[in-house]
């Protein structure tokens, strides 16, 4: 898989914001009601924590 090229970060921060929210929206539709659990699992998952 190639990785996708940015001109710069604003580009970059919006292409991560698109896939961020479809990745919440398609976990919210298993996980219903726990948004903050879900906001707070993948901040661990993206910066390597537990």
């Amino acid at each position: 898989m190639s990785q996708p090229t940015f001109t710069n970060d604003a580009e970059a921060l919006k292409a991560f914001e698109t896939k961020y929210k479809a990745l919440t929206q398609e976990i919210g539709k298993v996980i219903v009601g726990q948004d903050d659990v879900i906001k707070n699992v993948l901040i661990a998952v993206f910066s390597k924590g537990h």
